[in-house]
């Protein structure tokens, strides 16, 4: 089955939903939380859900390494260089089994597994399922991007940024602007809630107008990017670049899903007074 086809699409977003509800479910009344060696949390779910994914996938796609979150550094590297030697090769899946696992942890209701498929050095499909909402996104490299059986287009309602509805994760930003952010937002109100992958495809679902985080990881973005981009959002570094890079170095992202909406949100974090 072709991954990037409909029916495989919607297998793949299938199989997410099923192994999130039979590994990470069952264990919310007792996560078993623990910080590892770069003072992040896991917990027993993220374990036993990349362990069942992997099975999984493997069985459908046997020629598909997958790079999961809670593997070695190392690991994760070595993977990398083998997709980029191979572009024309199968692919890697890059897997967080459980993004927003201090919510799980914490008993907040915001967190699920987030799957990407690379290929050729671009993100040709992702996923992200919300397993409290029953929510399943999907996005496929120039097929659109879906929330459950319904085509997802990320809203222009034409609001200027003082009107605009933000998410921004203060912890990961320069002190100054995480500051003046704080004291004199340009938005008119702001949230987090603690998962990478849903805020971003919460952008491309029109929940949130704009979006700001600092510093996050490959499997965080992957697929979330795929999707807001899909649904016509769009998004760049601090620095102006594209977030996505093949690269296991964290990367800041700005996000709208108006063009315009990014141009304003782009200029006041650019301005002299905002660092």
């Amino acid at each position: 089955m072709n991954i990037a086809s409909t029916p495989g699409r919607e297998a793949i977003g299938a199989l997410l939903r099923d192994a999130a509800f039979a590994q990470i479910l069952p264990r919310a009344h007792a996560p078993a939380a623990r910080l590892k060696d770069d003072g992040s949390w896991v917990t027993d779910a993220d374990i036993a859900m990349q362990r069942a994914l992997q099975v999984a996938l493997a069985a459908r796609w046997p020629d598909v390494a997958l790079l999961g979150e809670e593997m070695s550094v190392q690991q994760q590297a070595a993977l990398l260089r083998d997709e980029a030697a191979t572009p024309d090769g199968p692919g890697l899946w890059v897997l967080d089994p459980l993004d927003g696992t201090s919510n799980f942890a914490a008993g907040l209701p915001a967190f699920g597994p987030s799957l990407a498929w690379l290929q050729g050095g671009r993100v040709r499909a992702g996923w992200v399922f919300d397993v409290m909402r029953d929510e399943l996104f999907s996005a496929v490299e120039g097929g659109g991007s879906w929330l459950g059986a319904q085509r997802l287009r990320a809203p222009r309602r034409g609001r200027a940024l003082r009107q605009a509805m933000a998410c921004v994760d203060f912890k990961r930003l320069p002190a100054a602007l995480a500051a003046r952010l704080a004291t004199a937002p340009p938005y008119a109100s702001q949230r987090a809630i603690g998962s990478v992958a849903l805020e971003w495809c919460w952008v491309a679902a029109g929940r949130f107008d704009v979006y700001l985080h600092g510093a996050q990881g490959l499997w965080d973005y992957a697929a979330a990017h795929l999707i807001l981009s899909e649904a016509g959002g769009v998004s760049r570094t601090f620095d102006g670049e594209p977030v996505f890079a093949q690269t296991l170095h964290r990367r800041s992202a700005l996000c709208a899903g108006d063009p315009e909406l990014l141009e304003a949100w782009s200029a006041w974090l650019a301005s002299p007074r905002s660092v």
